[in-house]
């Protein structure tokens, strides 16, 4: 039986373009964390510099550098797993657009995994800024198997069922999901773990860009039954859970649809 995940949301207000700004809350964050014996930081999306995608090349950096540096430093002060997504480079070639890069950092500060977003928002220019991901991402952690997808990836359930299909139990989803879609941004949230019988962990920032879009926070860790295990409003705050994983075992157990689906008329490969 899985022991019980203890993991914290870290919802803050991004400043746009302010990276020691962003990199000071994160700390803090971590440190709060520590306190308070979190196993896992989860960081919002793009949380080091917002969307400034303009001057996207200016800020992105491989996995190695910058903000995601500061991450694995974050990670192995407070012997945490930090993760969160900023704009990052496959590599050290500056002529090929930059990802929407989310990176997993171990208590040790070593990278455990990666992953560029697959699903580009049109409403903030992502497709015209950034490159579009290939692969999906999964670790290994005392006795969970955590998935990764960023924001607008929550609109696409045949990635949440990939993941599912990989077993995964713990989705990681940092976020800046903008008003009025408050509505969206709960029923997704609920619908993508009910319907894989999975934990959903998403980070939303709060506060507002300077051209105007509001975002509304509301950062919330979702059980397989599609109960809310905790949930923020609008303002910043670090949100703390712990989690009993081996409650995925009794859902599939109660609710056997795994068992009941049919693939074949379906035209999907099964991996499970």
């Amino acid at each position: 039986m899985e022991k019980p995940f203890t993991l914290a949301l870290g919802q803050m207000a991004v400043v746009v373009g302010q990276a020691e700004c962003n990199a000071a809350t994160a700390w803090g964050m971590a440190a709060q964390a520590a306190a308070a014996g979190v196993e896992l930081l989860l960081l919002p999306e793009l949380w080091g510099h917002g969307y400034d995608l303009v001057h996207a090349r200016r800020y992105a950096t491989t996995v190695d550098a910058g903000l995601f540096a500061e991450m694995a430093a974050m990670a192995k002060a407070y012997g945490l797993w930090v993760g969160g997504s900023l704009l990052g480079l496959r590599d050290a070639d500056q002529t090929t657009p930059p990802f929407n890069l989310f990176a997993l950092f171990r208590p040790d500060g070593s990278l455990a995994a990666r992953y560029a977003k697959l699903h580009r928002f049109r409403l903030m220019d992502e497709d015209r800024f950034l490159a579009a991901g290939d692969e999906i991402a999964l670790v290994d952690h005392a006795g969970a198997r955590l998935g990764v997808a960023i924001c607008y990836d929550l609109r696409f359930p045949e990635l949440f069922r990939r993941y599912a299909s990989h077993q995964t139990t713990l989705m990681l989803l940092p976020a800046q999901w903008p008003r009025p879609r408050l509505a969206h941004w709960r029923t997704l949230l609920r619908a993508r773990a009910i319907e894989n019988q999975m934990f959903v962990a998403a980070c939303n920032r709060v506060g507002r860009d300077p051209n105007g879009t509001d975002f509304f926070g509301h950062s919330a860790i979702i059980d397989p039954w599609g109960e809310t295990v905790v949930e923020g409003d609008d303002q910043p705050a670090l949100l703390t859970a712990t989690i009993d994983l081996s409650l995925i075992d009794e859902v599939r157990r109660r609710l056997p649809v795994w068992d009941d689906r049919c693939p074949e008329m379906y035209g999907l490969k099964e991996r499970r």
